[in-house]
């Protein structure tokens, strides 16, 4: 046989490129359609520490977010300042946050049960009413002379129910709206968001209640309009899937989900570990105006200035992270964020002078927004969606219980001081995250010799 034998090869035809979601430009009223796992390919998520904002469903839970978070900051100022002039009592004061702190506590593990029976947007707007309810009661009680103190507990009730709703609905709603590789940079700027409203709210309210004999109840209205707007929001996000009907009664839910946990090993550390840390070095935050006035002499204007450096500190950690982020290791951050947390919160103790305080303020914000950051997004990476509620209100059991256990480290430095107990805290979060690392690592060996031998 001789030549050479040529085959024709059709051209295919030419075939547009396969069609990539544009994030839909969020209208309330018009809900944004959700970005499921595995519908953008790595290189068309958006890049750079705010990029993904460009997702249209994650935009409206940001905004939500802000509006919301801005006005319980700024609520909390005056709720304080109205409590001392109704009582002239610094225990009242300690009584509003005692009945928010076990409010919270207790109506958290049913907040993640709703979250998980419910679409999550129905939680949420449910969730931002009982927020408006409990400003808007209060400021109408100031307009109209009425106010008296047992309403300001019953507000600080009603406000640690909407957040026990709201908390749990918002972190899981991240898996519904997002990629997966998408959900740590959006814990990281959804902590930054509160971390912004912490500094700004305050500053906000201060401003207002000096300036203007009507302040405070422009304050609690202000922050029920923002709840409003919150609210009004949400209507442009889908509904969220509700979770499958178990037959079970919420208490049976939570049950369950409190076995899963402690069914899944790593769960089970990542959960604890989380609550012994927040409880344990979260109270320096209860601690700051005496650290401002004993420790440095430098009044309300310093406790003013060193809350606001701590909140810079995780503003700043969270852009970072949002930027590098994924080149670091879940575990890695973790792990190293708590024991850089706990180290300095050792340190604050044994600061010699304000300018080193600001210093290790600004390591301590951005090293407990980092640990945040990577707890909740394993927590949502390892956890099966329809237990992401259950889950996430566990981790939020730390947020109402280390108000409540900065009482007895409170007792414990009028007896010891205020830096040795500083110290202790620090050094219990190390202590912690070190067992947590222990663990982990024989978990693993224990893993490797499981393989080995199969």
């Amino acid at each position: 046989m001789s030549g050479n034998t040529t085959r024709r090869v059709d051209a295919p035809d030419p075939s547009p490129p396969p069609d990539v979601p544009v994030p839909a430009v969020p209208v309330p009223g018009v809900a944004v359609p959700p970005m499921p796992d595995g519908t953008l390919p790595d290189e068309t998520l958006p890049d750079g520490a705010m990029a993904i904002l460009r997702i249209g469903a994650f935009l409206v839970l940001f905004l939500n977010s802000a509006a919301v978070f801005l006005g319980v900051m700024a609520q909390a100022i005056a709720r304080g300042w109205l409590a001392f002039e109704l009582t002239g009592s610094n225990a009242a004061l300690g009584g509003i946050l005692l009945a928010f702190g076990l409010a919270l506590l207790l109506a958290t593990p049913w907040g993640g049960v709703v979250a998980d029976r419910l679409p999550k947007r129905l939680v949420l707007q449910l969730s931002v009413a009982l927020l408006a309810v409990s400003s808007a009661w209060i400021g109408l009680a100031v307009v109209f002379d009425v106010i008296a103190y047992w309403m300001l507990l019953g507000a600080s009730v009603l406000q640690a129910a909407g957040f026990a709703l709201f908390g749990p609905a918002r972190m899981a709603f991240l898996a519904e709206l997002l990629p997966r590789r998408a959900v740590p940079q959006a814990v990281s700027l959804l902590l930054v968001n509160a971390e912004v409203s912490r500094v700004v709210g305050p500053a906000l309210a201060g401003a207002v209640i000096g300036a203007a004999t009507w302040g405070i109840e422009a304050i609690f209205l202000f922050s029920a309009l923002l709840a409003v707007v919150g609210g009004v929001l949400t209507t442009a996000l889908p509904p969220g899937r509700p979770g499958a009907a178990s037959g079970r009664s919420p208490l049976g839910e939570l049950a369950d989900g409190l076995h899963y946990v402690r069914r899944h090993p790593r769960l089970n550390a990542l959960v604890w570990c989380g609550i012994g840390v927040t409880m344990l070095g979260m109270p320096y935050l209860a601690f700051m105006p005496t650290i401002s006035s004993d420790l440095f002499g430098l009044g309300s204007v310093g406790y003013g200035v060193l809350s606001a450096t701590s909140a810079v500190g995780g503003v700043v950690a969270g852009l970072l992270l949002g930027r590098w982020g994924a080149r670091v290791g879940p575990t890695q951050l973790f792990v190293t964020s708590g024991a850089v947390f706990g180290g300095a919160v050792c340190a604050l103790a044994i600061a010699p002078a304000a300018s080193v305080a600001v210093v290790v303020l600004l390591v301590i914000g951005g090293a407990m927004l980092a640990f945040q950051t990577s707890n909740q997004s394993q927590l949502l990476a390892l956890s099966d969606v329809e237990y992401h509620g259950r889950v996430q209100g566990l981790v939020m059991l730390s947020f109402g219980a280390f108000g409540i256990a900065a009482l007895p480290l409170g007792l414990l430095a009028d007896v010891i001081g205020l830096r040795w107990t500083l110290g202790g805290m620090g050094a219990g979060v190390v202590l912690i995250v070190a067992a947590h690392a222990a663990l982990a690592r024989r978990r693993s060996a224990a893993g490797r010799r499981s393989g080995d031998l199969a």
